[in-house]
Parts: structure tokens; sequence; C-alpha cells
């Protein structure tokens, strides 16, 4: 990962996932034997030791060339499988362009596998980086980007958990506190720590207020134009293993009103100890004071399970879910949630015109990383009104599945780890229709030009 994304993986939840070896050759006609000092320590820096360093959630630290060399075929088999670093986008379909793509580049992985594949010299320690600096896990990750704390944190109520018990779900409700209109530009969950990440599996945060219900359905073009229209808050914000928070585009975020109250929904799983007053909290960053922007996005949870999600024995089942924009839109990200038995989930479009376009695709979904791929500004899915997405998941209840707890069972869905679900997480952006057309416009003008360039570039 680059240094910018490092920021945001530090407060994640670092789990090993079990997989198969893969085998990765060595780069062919390597001139050069890569040495642990001079090319694999920057690697495992950047991509490794935000997560295995002491204090981590991760199940051994990095942080030396002996711990490296010690773990080095676990190493190998999680970075060949494109298990780690957690991204499992599928890098042959759809959208590429993401503004946090944490993925090892391909140099990176041949350099690395060649490493580990010889008899992995330390090298001149004089080559050898300066240790890295981490941010704190226990801090506001976005604080870097702004430079400055949340300008407003809403905490859940603490909570007791047992350490034995089944899985619980806490659902309090807290004022905001706020006494005027805001727009936020960005927000991010924080379990309290340092036990926090460790039993929390979920977090949803649902924005509670009252809002006009004319512009919350607007039927009419005029409201359509309205950036309070097309909608009401619903949720505000969802946390998972792999998930830092949302930072949204600039002219567009999410509408707070004095008098509103967060409704929390906190997942909570034993860990063999009592865990006393742990609790969740909302860090919001607001635009300034009177500031409205054109746009307004919102948290939308789109189901690929069709009427029912229902899952035979040692069956691979697929199910399907299509829903039609009523207003034009820029999606934000994508980003896929099943469970234990979850396989695979895409999201494709399919435009007015009959024309139809995979936009993105998890063919390697992990379980214990929920991770949120939000596309470039300049990729970012622009849609017609009348798009009908459709969102296609595929379960693995098989006794192939490494993370199947029982492949003997019929299974549905439920809030359970050991149930299922199969939706995906996508912030949506609506926009009207004089707005599409010149987004498209300016899009089309770029490519144009990247295109031109490229050209003039190859005719040199």
């Amino acid at each position: 990962m680059r240094r910018e994304n490092t920021v945001r993986r530090a407060g994640a939840v670092c789990l090993a996932i079990t997989c198969a070896l893969v085998a990765w050759p060595a780069p062919a006609g390597a001139q050069d034997q890569p040495t642990y000092a001079r090319d694999v320590a920057p690697i495992i820096q950047a991509n490794c030791q935000v997560c295995h360093q002491a204090g981590s959630i991760a199940p051994m630290s990095l942080m030396t060339y002996e711990a490296v060399k010690r773990y080095a075929p676990r190493i190998r088999e999680k970075v060949t499988a494109r298990l780690m670093p957690p991204w499992h986008i599928d890098r042959s379909v759809g959208i590429q362009e993401f503004k946090n793509d944490q993925a090892l580049t391909e140099e990176e992985l041949e350099t690395l596998v060649a490493w580990l594949d010889s008899d992995m010299p330390l090298g001149d320690e004089a080559d050898m980086p300066p240790p890295a600096e981490f941010p704190d896990p226990s801090a506001w990750q976005f604080e870097s980007t702004f430079g400055r704390p949340p300008d407003l944190v809403v905490p859940s109520e603490p909570y007791t958990l047992a350490a034995k018990t089944q899985d619980k779900w806490f659902t309090p409700t807290v004022p905001t506190g706020l006494t005027g209109e805001r727009w936020v530009k960005a927000i991010e969950i924080r379990p309290s720590w340092p036990d926090g990440p460790k039993i929390v599996h979920h977090a949803l945060a649902f924005l509670i207020q009252q809002e006009d219900p004319d512009e919350m359905t607007a039927e009419t073009a005029e409201l359509s134009t309205s950036s309070r229209a097309m909608g009401g808050a619903g949720l505000f914000m969802e946390w998972a293993v792999g998930k830092v928070g949302e930072i949204f585009p600039d002219g567009a975020g999410k509408l707070m009103l004095p008098g509103s109250r967060i409704r929390w929904e906190v997942h909570y799983h034993a860990i063999g100890r009592e865990v006393r007053d742990s609790y969740v909290e909302l860090g919001i960053w607001l635009y300034p004071e009177g500031y409205v922007p054109e746009n307004r996005t919102r948290l939308r949870m789109f189901n690929a399970t069709g009427d029912a999600l229902d899952i035979p024995p040692g069956k691979i089942a697929v199910t399907q879910d299509t829903y039609t924009m009523r207003w034009p839109a820029r999606l934000e990200n994508f980003q896929p949630h099943m469970h234990m038995r979850g396989k695979a989930m895409s999201m494709s479009a399919i435009y007015p015109d009959g024309r139809k376009e995979l936009l993105s695709q998890v063919t390697n979904f992990q379980w214990n990383w929920h991770v949120n791929y939000i596309y470039a500004d300049d990729a970012a899915p622009l849609l017609p009104a009348g798009t009908t997405l459709v969102f296609t998941a595929w379960h693995d209840n098989t006794p192939e599945n490494p993370n199947n707890p029982d492949h003997t069972q019929w299974v549905g869905w439920g809030d359970r780890t050991v149930d299922e679900m199969a939706h995906a997480w996508v912030d949506v952006t609506y926009l009207t229709d004089e707005q599409y057309a010149a987004a498209v416009a300016e899009r089309e003008a770029r490519t144009a030009e990247q295109n031109e360039n490229k050209e003039e570039g190859n005719n040199r």
C-alpha cells in the first residue's frame, strides 16, 4: 500500500485468512537478486507493518528481518494468493482505478516472491530504510487528512460484554447535540481502544431526523434540483473490519439537522474474557457553517438475494437482485458484505439503451475483511436515470470452502456470522439531469484529451 493508504488502514483489524498455497514463479531474467535491506524492507514497511506490529491485532509482527524470514512460507502463501494485503477486487474485469488501492503492484509482488524463493539475503544494512512512523491506531485516522480532529463526536452508550456469550446486538439511541443545520464532509467510526476492534463485528449508525416529506420523495422537477431531495437520511455510516470511514467528494455530503439523533446497531461477539464499558463513536468532519453542497450522498444497501436467501448443503448458490435508478447518479464505491460462505459478488449496470457493463466484481471474497473499494474521481460510474443495477452473489457451502463451519447445513439469511447475508454498501450521489450531462461531457473531453496526448507520445 502506498503511504497515503497506510494511514487509512491503520485502524483496521488484521486477521489471518487460511488459503491453499498458490505457486508463483520468480521473475524471468532477473539480473540482480533482491535483498531485504534494499528491496524487500520498503515493501514490508509500506504494506504490512501497519498491522503486523506489537500492539496490533495481526497474528504476528513483521517489524524485523528475522521475523520476516521466520514467517516466509506464510507470507508467500498470502501474497501469491492475493489475500494480503487485503484487496480482493477482481483485477481482470471492471473498473480498476481506486482512491484507496492497497494491492501490491506486479513489480512489488515479483520482487517479494523472488526474495522469498531465494536464500533471503539481508544485503547491505546501509540500504535499510529508516523505521516507518505509523499513526496511533487509537487516534482518529482522518485527522491527518483534514489537519484537525473531528468537529463533532457522537459516542454510543457503553456496553459490557461477558467473556462467554452468544453474539449481542446493542441498539442505543443518542442525541447528536447539533443545534443548527450542518452538512457533512467525512465520517469515521472508531470502536473504543484497545478491545473494541476485537469484539465489534460491525456497527451501523442510523441518522434519525425530521425532514420535509415532499423533499424526500422529490416528485417534481423543481424538487429534484434540491440537494435536500431524493430520499431521507437513512443509514448515516457503516463500519466493519477493513474499513475506517468515508470522505465525500467536494460538492457532496450528508445533511444533519438540529435535534437529530443516532440510532446505533452494534454487533458484539465474545473473545473469552469480559470487556467492560466498550463503546463505538462517530467522528464527523463538517463543511463550513452555512455551506450547502450541490449534491447529497446516501449510503444504500443493495441486496443481491432476490426474494430469499436459501443455500442448500454442499452446494454453491447464486442469487441476484436488480434496482432501477430513479434519478441520475454517481456511484462512489463498491463494498460487498457477506459472511463465512461468501464467495463472490458483482455489480453491473444495464443502461436505458440496453448496453450492459460489469462495473466491479470481487471473486475472492474474504469474510474477515469488508474492504470498501472507493472509485477514483475519473472512474466513478455515472448512471443516467433509468439505469438498472444488477447485484449477483455467490455462496460456497461446500467442504472445499475453508471458512465453512458446517457444509451439511441449509443456510439462510441472518445476523449471526454462521448465517448469511448478501448485499453491497454503495454511496450514491444523486445528480440533476443537468449535472449528469455536464459530468459526462467533462469526462468525455478529458478522455479524448488523454487519448490524443497518448497518440502524440506514440508518434514521437
